[in-house]
């Protein structure tokens, strides 16, 4: 990340955060709007009741994250080396997109209880297919003149996906992880608030529910941060990973 790019995003979130300022010096009350000001004093003096609680989120978007990467590109590696399976597994695989996750929460909260399970589980349903999709089209779409020539080499199937098909897929699959990062937190936070008593979801549920917004805006505030945190870190891991590529 350059300099250009660290000012820019300065300046948007400045200017982002002096329009919310003038927003609250109207008729707005406090308790549907309250000022950036009012959110960073919640955040201090809530700071040990936040940090507990995002710790739980994070732990469970990293649990879902692993998981969900992992189960991701093994589906598309089944899918491409094997036609058959491909053709079971990816209406399996659209049907779990087609069904929203606020639909699946309260099953999923049923079934494996209101502990971290559960919002895990969300958060792998998020992910998955992200990476799924991703990886599989990399995969797809490496040059058959490599392939020809690893075999003219007398190159093992294993070597070819280790040397070939993989290097080549790795910058889709970049792609797919960078889209999983982005919407990981979804399926914890959707978790948290359909039944938990810990986590940011809980926190916001909680504070809107007393209507104490400015608490509310601090944990979503925080999310925010840790998303974007997560994906910027994922993004400069990428880039050293597959520097080579001019797809990075």
């Amino acid at each position: 990340m350059n300099a250009a790019t660290i000012r820019r995003g300065v300046t948007v979130f400045v200017g982002l955060m002096a329009l919310w300022q003038l927003a609250t010096f109207g008729s707005i009350p406090a308790f549907l709007l309250p000022s950036p000001i009012a959110v960073a004093a919640a955040m201090r003096d809530n700071a040990g009741y936040l940090a507990y609680h995002t710790l739980i989120t994070a732990t469970e978007i990293a649990g879902g994250l692993i998981a969900g990467v992992l189960l991701g590109a093994l589906l598309a590696l089944l899918m491409t080396f094997s036609p058959g399976l491909q053709r079971w597994l990816m209406p399996l695989v659209l049907t779990s997109q087609a069904i929203p996750v606020f639909a699946l929460a309260p099953l999923l909260v049923l079934w494996f209880g209101f502990g971290i399970s559960a919002k895990i589980v969300m958060a792998i349903l998020v992910i998955f297919f992200p990476v799924a999709s991703a990886f599989f089209d990399g995969l797809l779409r490496v040059e058959q003149d490599y392939l020809d020539l690893a075999r003219t080499m007398g190159a093992s199937s294993a070597s070819q996906l280790r040397h070939v098909r993989l290097m080549a897929a790795l910058p889709a699959f970049g792609s797919g992880l960078r889209m999983a990062v982005a919407v990981a937190p979804i399926g914890a936070i959707v978790g948290e608030w359909v039944g938990s008593a810990e986590g940011l979801g809980f926190v916001m549920l909680n504070a809107n529910a007393r209507m104490q917004s400015d608490l509310c805006f601090a944990a979503l505030f925080v999310l925010v941060a840790m998303t974007i945190a997560l994906w910027l870190s994922t993004d400069i891991l990428l880039r050293r990973l597959i520097r080579w590529s001019p797809e990075r």
